[in-house]
């Protein structure tokens, strides 16, 4: 999966400082509101929120994939977000939250957001992402960051 077809730098926040989970909601579902304005940052966050009650989307290592679907969206799109300070996510591991990825998709497109979802993890699962993530200073950074950075550890190996 290639992030640089679901991630604008226009969507990349580095640096946000967002005090809660709700409040991270809401700015994201405004941030993706603000690039893509068919979609609503009601709906959007209406959306998220309910996807958060059927179970927290903070996968651990101080990261979370919050993630919904809704309707007027055409193909998936993404949203990465670092924070200035960490929120408590209830993550898996009980530990508060610096990088948010957030997915919205359509409503009717069950592999390709669940492609997406899954080719998120697999790069936020690695440590070196992460700390790649963590240290950009800028959202241009963070952009490049997440769209150059291999998909494998034998893509980082020649690189």
């Amino acid at each position: 999966m290639q992030l640089d077809h679901i991630l604008t730098q226009e969507r990349t926040f580095c640096g946000a400082q967002s005090t809660s989970k709700k409040r991270l909601l809401e700015d994201v579902a405004q941030f993706i509101s603000n690039d893509v304005p068919a979609l609503s940052a009601n709906e959007i966050y209406t959306q998220l929120l309910n996807r958060e009650r059927l179970g927290s989307t903070g996968i651990g290592e101080g990261v979370a994939i919050p993630h919904c679907r809704v309707s007027n969206c055409s193909s998936v799109i993404a949203t990465l977000v670092t924070l200035k300070s960490a929120v408590d996510f209830e993550a898996v591991d009980d530990q508060p939250v610096d990088i948010l990825f957030a997915l919205v998709a359509p409503e009717e497109g069950h592999d390709e957001h669940l492609k997406a979802l899954a080719g998120i993890a697999e790069k936020l699962n690695d440590p070196q992402f992460r700390q790649q993530i963590r240290t950009a200073d800028s959202a241009e950074a963070l952009f490049q960051t997440a769209v150059n950075f291999p998909q494998n550890s034998a893509e980082r190996a020649t690189s």
